[in-house]
């Protein structure tokens, strides 16, 4: 295996066996060999295995912005996604939806809203016109965001400090005759607001909106497809020049950096976590102070955002020369993954591609079931970094 040869992170499957003192015991040496390469917390700074701040290296610097390529969802086309959602209520047997900030306010509304103790919520009933609540002296910056939308006309109801906007969430609902009924809850909506809502409308079942709300985002059209597409190729492009300039030296700290100067040369916000040497056999990595060196397998995992669309890559390689034992793993992942893409068809359930692969892992020794192959293949991806199917 070159240092330009990648895999995906089913490569760490060859590092696990690491045993526990002796991983906890590697973070000395890389506490000490990182410490004049980081100067500043994340690797800044200062030693000749880090490029000063301010200077981008050539592979970086001859990147060009791909930013105009990004096309945004259209008003119309969140419209036609509140239609399906309307679709999808009727059939499951939701009088309306209740969501609060997150993906699939945005999703559906183009509103874009942090969560916090007070409740901001957008109801979508099936067959009436949609409302929100928010605190008063959100009013203004609630109608702006939704000017943006295909709700710009619907009614806002807004409570004071010392009111409570669960009553008012009841009122909305009775005023379109749903005093009683089915309200399907999105799934990141906080209990706290869940429950005042129940309370608040007793005749009212409160039950899961993700048959809504997964059944429109899970299914992408074209548009999506492109946005996700331009996001993969971003990080890619990103990670390569960013490989490009990785040094023996430099900290995990130091090549994140990198990956996200690269992402920023293309035009957009993405990051990536590092991982070094064993840390590389854990797939969500160690906050462990590790250094780069020659001959090293690296585990880079991130991605970027487009027009709120995401890329979630890892890529694991090499720097300098590969071992036999890197090669003989890189093969029996590469082959898993051409099993999981061949057997990736409409119709297959999720867990039926994830089989494909760890049967290849399996049969060359790396088993049985997550013992050496800890985690799934992959997941849905969308706005979300990590949404349906899993």
């Amino acid at each position: 295996m070159t240092r330009r040869e990648a895999s995906e992170r089913g490569g760490k499957a060859g590092v696990t066996g690491l045993s526990r003192r002796r991983f906890v015991g590697l973070s000395s040496a890389a506490v000490a060999a990182a410490a004049a390469c980081r100067g500043t917390p994340g690797g800044q700074g200062g030693s000749a295995g880090c490029p000063p701040d301010g200077e981008l290296p050539p592979s970086i610097q001859a990147l060009t912005s791909r930013a105009a390529e990004a096309v945004p969802i259209s008003r119309e086309e969140r419209a036609a996604r509140i239609e399906r959602a309307r679709g999808l209520m009727l059939r499951h047997g939701l009088d309306a939806i209740f969501l609060t900030g997150g993906t699939s306010m945005v999703y559906f509304a183009n509103l874009r809203w942090g969560l916090s103790e007070r409740l901001t919520g957008l109801v979508i009933p099936a067959r009436r016109e949609a409302f929100v609540v928010t605190p008063a002296f959100e009013e203004e910056r609630t109608r702006e965001q939704l000017a943006e939308g295909p709700l710009a006309d619907v009614e806002v109801l807004t409570w004071e400090e010392d009111e409570d906007p669960y009553a008012l969430v009841a009122a909305g609902l009775r005023s379109r005759g749903l005093a009683t009924g089915r309200l399907g809850m999105e799934e990141t909506v906080r209990f706290v607001f869940s429950d005042g809502v129940a309370r608040a409308a007793r005749g009212v079942e409160i039950a899961s909106a993700t048959p809504v709300t997964a059944g429109c985002r899970a299914v992408k059209d074209e548009h999506e497809l492109a946005l996700l597409k331009l996001a993969n190729e971003v990080t890619l492009s990103a990670y390569k020049a960013a490989f490009e300039a990785l040094t023996p030296g430099m900290t995990q700290g130091d090549f994140a950096r990198l990956v996200s100067q690269a992402h920023s040369r293309l035009g957009f916000s993405g990051s990536a976590g590092v991982q070094v040497g064993p840390y590389s056999a854990l797939p969500h990595g160690s906050a462990q102070p590790q250094v780069v060196e020659e001959g090293v397998v690296l585990l880079v995992d991130g991605g970027c955002s487009v027009e709120g669309y995401r890329s979630d890559i890892s890529r694991t390689f090499v720097l300098g020369k590969a071992t036999d034992a890197m090669k003989r793993v890189f093969e029996v992942v590469r082959r898993a993954q051409a099993a999981a893409l061949s057997a990736a068809k409409p119709g297959v359930p999720a867990q039926g591609v994830d089989a494909a692969a760890r049967a290849v892992i399996e049969e060359a020794g790396f088993g049985p079931d997550y013992r050496f192959f800890t985690h799934r293949v992959g997941h849905g991806i969308g706005m979300d970094g990590h949404e349906w199917p899993y």
